[in-house]
């Protein structure tokens, strides 16, 4: 090996560990530490707690739902002995999701517009919409429906719904929660976040803090 070589390899190793120390070290824990301190709250999660408990994050959606009770009054379990659940009529339910609103991860399930197999995922979706609200607001048409309850989110984890979504799961939850209707679409413009800068997007409303918002307002016994 000749002295040139023996120098190319000497300052190429060298190289190594010290874009190593500062690249995979040193900035990972800069930018951690200074994180933590100017950016606490978005940096962990963005967690939104109630009752001194944190029920989950600001950023990422969540599933309100039930058991399935059966005719013998015990929750009804599937093939693999798990618990099937159903929308909780009690909360505003968040938009459909292919994870189930996992935290772990994040899959974009909508097909394209000539997929067959969309087309019946969203009709299903659409029947479960307008079966859950429509005992609430019999005026409601499937033509009412806004896309964005039968469809997914880039994420599958958008804890926002449209305002549109909104009022319709309005009139149910002011149903069951024995709540005037003014009041429950009150507590929704509380929780609507605005257009990002005034224009970009739509405004959005938080499900988890807009069902926070509706126990402390009326908790359920």
């Amino acid at each position: 090996m000749t002295q040139g070589l023996r120098k190319d390899l000497r300052t190429g190793l060298i190289a190594i560990v010290v874009m190593t120390i500062v690249l995979g070290l040193a900035y990972p824990l800069a930018i951690t530490g200074i994180s933590q301190v100017a950016f606490n709250g978005p940096a962990n999660g963005s967690k939104v707690s109630f009752d001194g408990k944190v029920v989950g994050s600001h950023l990422i959606g969540q599933e309100f739902t039930e058991p399935v009770i059966g005719k013998n009054g015990k929750p009804v379990k599937n093939e693999e002995g798990e618990v099937e659940t159903q929308p909780n009529p009690s909360y505003f339910q968040p938009r459909p999701s292919a994870t189930g609103y996992s935290g772990n991860v994040t899959f974009f399930g909508n097909a394209g517009p000539n997929s067959v197999e969309a087309r019946e995922e969203y009709r299903e979706e659409l029947k479960a919409y307008v079966q859950l609200n429509k005992p609430y607001d019999k005026s409601l048409t499937r033509e009412q429906v806004p896309v964005d309850a039968v469809t997914q989110s880039a994420s599958g984890v958008d804890p926002d719904i449209s305002e549109a979504n909104a009022q319709i799961q309005a009139h149910r939850i002011a149903a069951v929660r024995h709540l005037p209707l003014a009041k429950v679409e009150e507590l929704i413009s509380q929780n609507t976040d605005n257009r990002s800068l005034g224009v970009l997007g739509e405004p959005g409303v938080n499900v988890l803090e807009l069902n926070i918002s509706l126990e402390e307002e009326a908790p359920l016994k």
